[in-house]
């Protein structure tokens, strides 16, 4: 019986929190630099400023495919929060940066293997009550939320700005709410 959350027919025009962890529940993140390479590694995609390799050739953009709407990422597993565009968006996002990330982490520390459990989980957000929901959720894992330097909160605090974190939809709906 497949697990929950592994739905593999994704939806356009649907936002869906992703989320995965470390084989065997471990670290994937051991410092600053892991974090911020994993970061760049979305924001090589979801900018809307195309950026290339090392030979000059263009990394896949899409960011008219899929936008980051919330993230935390904590030492032993992530959180996204994307509305998808296209069918297919998330899947080739998550795809590109979990395989460089793998690289990356096992270079660095030496070792071999599959670094993520297994593939990503979605979960469909089918309500604004369920999005607001897992916004919150996300920016409130880490014990430290306040001061958690690996998550969009300073998005929505206006403390940070990028252009491929669309944290505007969500935080009108909060504050419409208050």
């Amino acid at each position: 019986m497949p697990s929950r959350n592994r739905v593999k027919d994704y939806g356009a025009g649907v936002y869906y929190h992703l989320y995965n962890r470390g084989n065997n529940k471990d670290v994937i993140f051991q410092d600053s630099q892991d974090y911020a390479v994993f970061l760049n590694l979305i924001k090589r995609h979801l900018s809307p400023v195309e950026t290339t390799d090392k030979l000059g050739r263009p990394y896949r953009n899409l960011s008219k495919e899929v936008e980051l709407l919330a993230f935390c990422l904590m030492p032993n597993h992530y959180h996204l929060l994307i509305y998808q565009h296209t069918q297919e968006g998330m899947t080739q996002l998550l795809r590109s940066v979990a395989t460089a990330y793998s690289g990356y982490y096992n270079k660095k520390y030496q070792r071999v293997g599959r670094l993520f459990q297994d593939a990503f989980k979605a979960s469909a957000v089918d309500s604004d009550t369920y999005l607001e929901h897992i916004s919150r959720y996300i920016h409130l894992n880490p014990k430290d939320w306040k001061t958690w330097e690996w998550s969009s909160l300073p998005y929505y605090l206006h403390q940070k700005t990028a252009d491929w974190v669309k944290h505007e939809e969500i935080s009108g709906m909060i504050n419409a709410g208050m």
